[in-house]
């Protein structure tokens, strides 16, 4: 009668989870049927589901009609600046918050997580006139510099996981002659694979969307992210909306292929690290 239950209680869950999973994936197949249509086909009512013919060429013609390879590179420098600047700061200040010992370490950690609660409009203006002083406007510099300076929420999640590592590992460094920067490089930071992949995605999607920003700092179009340069597109191309369509699922395309290349790393736990 258990095993019956438990049985059954299984198949529901998966049920579940399959019927959330295409409701969640509804707008994504939706934006993608639209984006192979004509303007006819989508401007139809009622609505056309599949496109007749299919038109692939709409990719080709946003491509062609746009600088979006442009705005696409303009986007991948400021991304890969941001997580680069993410893992390094945040895992550095973390380690010390987390192993290092020094004075006023806890006052100075709960004032680190309490700049969390400042909105972000606030810092816009004193963050605008800093940059026009060192001369960082229309530039891409503003979009990925703050990174470089340990994200509050990054150094939280990065202090979890070190202080989840037994102290073992630190005082067989310390034996084996390792300085505290060898210790956190050689042997904390291989370990934290999991909060460094859910760092670099939350960070990637973060500036690949980012749209606030690029309409404060940057006034040319040759600096223009891809956010950015899609929404130009949209009054350009008002009677063509699926080639709007078409470049919103083609900015999407990096993501997806970062969190697929990070996705094996979200099924370990931080408590697993310490255990290689």
């Amino acid at each position: 009668m258990k095993k019956n239950f438990h049985k059954n209680r299984k198949k529901i869950g998966y049920i579940v989870i399959i019927l959330s999973s295409l409701i969640m994936f509804t707008p994504f197949i939706t934006a993608t049927l639209n984006s192979l249509k004509t303007y006819a086909q989508y401007t139809a009512v009622p609505v056309e589901w599949i496109p007749d013919p299919i038109r692939w060429e709409n990719y080709s013609d946003v491509w062609q009609m746009t600088d979006f390879a442009l705005y696409g590179w303009n986007s991948l420098i400021v991304t890969v600046m941001s997580v680069l600047g993410a893992i390094l700061s945040c895992s550095m200040v973390a380690y010390a918050f987390a192993r290092l010992e020094f004075p006023f370490k806890n006052s100075l950690f709960f004032m680190v997580l309490g700049t969390l609660m400042i909105p972000p409009v606030v810092m816009i203006i004193p963050q605008f006139i800093i940059f026009r002083h060192l001369g960082f406007l229309d530039t891409l510099v503003p979009l990925w510099i703050l990174e470089w300076l340990a994200q509050p929420f990054g150094v939280f999640l990065m202090r979890q996981a070190f202080l989840g590592i037994p102290k073992a590992y630190e005082e067989a460094a310390t034996l084996d002659g390792c300085t505290p920067f060898q210790t956190y490089w050689r042997v904390f930071l291989p370990m934290c694979k999991p909060q460094l992949a859910t760092l670099t995605i939350f960070t990637f999607m973060t500036k690949w969307n980012e749209i606030m920003a690029p309409v404060i700092y940057l006034s040319s179009a040759e600096k223009y992210t891809l956010p950015i340069g899609v929404l130009q597109m949209s009054g350009a191309w008002f009677g063509k909306e699926q080639y709007l369509v078409a470049a919103a699922i083609m900015s999407l395309i990096p993501i997806l292929i970062v969190f697929l290349l990070t996705e094996k790393f979200f099924i370990k736990g931080a408590s697993s690290s310490g255990l290689k």
